[in-house]
């Protein structure tokens, strides 16, 4: 997708809205929905031997940063962790009980929180017990990530991460300003950085995703501006410049930062335009949102191949396959469902004690649910959605099927949002920093075409 930045249009459309990793989005997610129909979808799923992709969470945090609306816990009690790490490995074996040992796990992913809370003999231990119950993908194909705080990494970590078979790592940056990092409780330096960076090449880690934020306390063009240039020296294969959302009401670590010290709303359109500008100066590909990638990067590739695909895991190049959630919070997809774990810690816990999966709500999707999700999957990967090629897929008429979804999206049209031919909708160069609303058009539940199953959610703004 082309991306012209175009502030008047972003102003005008910056609304509340879903990230659509999913569809149906999770609010829509329900406590009808039991353990039982998740095991029982798991099971059917084995005869279409897709491969899969395992998401673990691990919440625990050394020490909070403020800013952060991850399902956290800050805590230093190793034996808290400990009890939850022995819970874990349960569920990972109550898990594999449901899928074929010959479906190839071809992506993995650590999330948190903090993964490297746990040393690598734990990680170990998490390894041993999945290459027991499912089957671990041992070559170059492999897509097995983790996040990781720079300040809790070493050489001999990230050795050990690697014998294990992890081969991508996601790193905290945010902003390298120290008055920013002083503000919201991060304080790590370029040079740890960029050692850890270094580091992680030498060790034969494939890929290194940075995440980035707009938004912070006592952020400025200036300071980001050097941020973004440390950035791209160091040159990472995948960068998320993610937005702040300030919700102290629901993340109460951000009510100790001062709101008088957050950039005002013309600053933080300046800093977006600034970080659009300068990965595409470096030669970053604008994947979609807030993603950014270099060109000979996989996703940069699927996106021109058209196999890009999104999902929990965000953009992904393994769409294909069923995901698995092991942990607190973890949302998977299996087959035609999708299955969230207990949020809080003691009900995941008691959930494991009691021998069942700690399954709290989830939904099976019907045949227009799927309709849509492809739909604006199409849309958000490419910004195109082709009504003949979908047609012919799906043995629709796309036009007729999403009137509604089109009509809704006339004044963007004039707004030079999008553009409506005869044959295709196509997202336009502006546009592109806007996916999130042309999406919205298509999802019964936000439009009030389907009747939504909980109270209206609250989601960040699109941009």
């Amino acid at each position: 997708m082309d991306t012209r930045f175009d502030a008047e249009l972003i102003r005008r459309y910056d609304r509340p809205g879903p990230r659509y990793t999913s569809y149906p989005t999770a609010p829509q997610f329900h406590v009808g929905f039991a353990a039982e129909d998740y095991a029982a979808e798991a099971r059917r799923s084995n005869a279409a031997a897709r491969p899969l992709s395992l998401y673990l969470h691990v919440p625990y945090c050394r020490s909070s940063c403020y800013y952060c609306g991850c399902n956290r816990i800050i805590t230093r009690n190793r034996e808290r962790g400990a009890a939850y790490l022995q819970r874990l490995l349960s569920e990972i074996r109550m898990q594999a009980e449901l899928f074929d040992r010959s479906r190839a796990v071809n992506q993995m992913h650590f999330g948190g929180g903090t993964p490297t809370y746990y040393n690598p003999e734990e990680l170990g231990l998490i390894f041993a017990e999945l290459e027991r119950g499912f089957g671990l993908h041992g070559g170059g194909g492999r897509d097995y990530g983790i996040e990781i705080d720079p300040r809790t990494a070493d050489p001999r970590s990230l050795r050990a991460m690697f014998d294990l078979g992890i081969n991508r790592i996601s790193l905290g940056v945010q902003d390298f300003d120290p008055q920013v990092q002083l503000a919201v409780n991060r304080v790590q330096s370029v040079e740890e950085t960029e050692r850890l960076v270094s580091e992680a090449r030498s060790v034969g880690i494939r890929s290194i995703n940075f995440d980035l934020i707009y938004g912070l306390p006592h952020q400025n063009v200036d300071s980001f501006a050097r941020t973004l240039d440390t950035v791209v020296t160091l040159r990472p294969d995948r960068i998320a410049a993610y937005s702040y959302a300030h919700l102290p009401e629901l993340f109460k670590s951000q009510a100790v930062m001062d709101p008088a010290t957050l950039p005002d709303a013309d600053t933080k359109m300046a800093l977006l335009e600034l970080t659009i500008a300068r990965l595409a100066q470096a030669g970053y590909v604008h994947i979609g949102m807030d993603h950014f990638a270099l060109p000979e990067d996989e996703l940069a590739r699927a996106q021109i191949d058209g196999s890009l695909q999104r999902n929990f895991q965000g953009y992904t190049t393994h769409g294909g396959c069923d995901l698995v959630a092991l942990g607190m919070s973890g949302i998977g997809q299996v087959g035609e469902v999708y299955a969230q774990n207990e949020k809080n810690e003691i009900p995941y816990l008691n959930a494991i004690d009691q021998g069942r999966l700690p399954i709290q709500r989830g939904l099976a999707t019907d045949a227009d649910d799927r309709l849509r999700r492809e739909a604006i999957g199409r849309i958000m990967c490419f910004g195109r959605l082709d009504y003949a090629s979908f047609g012919a897929q799906h043995g629709i008429d796309t036009r007729d099927y999403f009137s509604s979804a089109l009509a809704r999206l006339e004044q963007a049209e004039q707004d030079g949002l999008v553009e409506l031919g005869a044959d295709a909708l196509q997202v336009t160069a502006a546009g592109a920093m806007l996916l999130r609303v042309v999406a919205m058009a298509f999802d019964a539940y936000v439009s009030g075409d389907k009747q939504a199953a909980a109270a209206p959610a609250r989601f960040s703004r699109v941009v």
